[in-house]
Order: structure tokens, then C-alpha cells, then sequence
């Protein structure tokens, strides 16, 4: 017998499939998904929680640590939006963010109803974020600081940033 055969290839991923979804579907639940998933399978509002406010923090930072600074300037707060246009924060981040580092959530606690403090790391630095709940999703709110270089504009910020030696670019 030939182990290579097509017809035995065949059956052995077959095998492996059935496997695999008796090992799905027994590990399934009809609850609902947790955090912003539920949400949005459900087309409604991400849930007013902790666990909501993380989720949506951690997808902030993969979508900067990703370079997709549009998606990330997406979930800013109205007032961050405000302070930048969304293709003068892309260009600002694209000559001066580190991009590929992994910026990774350690903890989060609630603030208020609508608002939590969130804290991520990236390498070995570690800093606190506010999340705020608006429009019924979970939004970064930029630090003053951040706030106040984005009003300069994409060419000023990033001249001011050069000037200090915080642009990575």
C-alpha cells in the first residue's frame, strides 16, 4: 500500500476535519460572545463595561502598532478628532511613530460610567490611557499633550517632534 495516495491524503484530512469540528463544537456554548464581539454581532452598541473598554483599547493599539493609523484615528474621541485631521495624524504617525512594536494592555479599571483608565506597554515602558464611552462605543481619548502637538498640524508636529528627539522616523 501506498501511503501517499491521493485517496488516503483524502481520508486522512477528512479524518482530521471531523476531528476538528467534533472538538469545536464540543468546546462551544450557546452564551454569547464576550465584550465588543457580542456587540457586534448583534449590531448594537459595545457593552458599557471594563471588559468593553479593553477590547476596544487593545484594538486601538494593534491598529497603531500595525500602522493602520487611519483605523486608529477612527476610534479617537470627537474632540481628537477635532485637534487632527485623520490624513494629518496618518502622515504626523507615518514619519514619526515606532510601528511594529506591540503595544500590549496590562490592566484596566473604571472611571465613571462612561470612562476607563487603561494601561499598555510597549517594550518597557508602560502608560496609562483614557478610554470614554461615546456614540455608544468605546473611544481613546488623546492626553493634552497629544491634543496640543495635533493642533500644530501634520508638518509642525512632526518638526516639533524632530526638535525634541521623540520622532522615531
Amino acid at each position: 500500500m501506498n501511503p501517499n495516495h491521493p485517496i488516503r491524503r483524502l481520508s486522512a484530512v477528512a479524518l482530521i476535519a471531523a476531528a476538528a469540528l467534533t472538538l469545536v463544537t464540543a468546546c462551544t456554548s450557546d452564551e454569547e460572545p464576550a465584550g465588543n464581539a457580542a456587540a457586534a454581532a448583534a449590531g448594537g452598541p459595545e457593552p458599557k463595561t471594563v471588559e468593553g473598554a479593553k477590547v476596544a483599547a487593545q484594538t486601538v493599539f494593534d491598529r497603531f502598532a500595525g500602522g493602520d493609523f487611519g483605523g486608529a484615528w477612527d476610534m479617537y474621541t470627537s474632540a481628537g478628532k477635532q485637534s487632527i485631521s485623520k490624513d494629518d495624524y496618518i502622515k504626523l504617525n507615518q514619519a514619526c511613530s515606532r510601528k511594529g512594536l506591540a503595544i500590549q494592555l496590562t490592566s484596566a479599571r473604571m472611571e465613571g460610567q462612561d470612562k476607563a483608565i487603561v494601561i499598555a506597554k510597549q517594550l518597557v515602558a508602560a502608560q496609562s490611557y483614557t478610554m470614554v464611552y461615546e456614540n455608544n462605543a468605546w473611544k481613546l481619548e488623546p492626553a493634552k499633550e497629544g491634543l496640543a502637538l495635533y493642533k500644530l498640524g501634520a508638518a509642525k508636529a512632526i518638526a516639533a517632534q524632530k526638535k525634541a528627539g521623540t520622532c522615531a522616523g
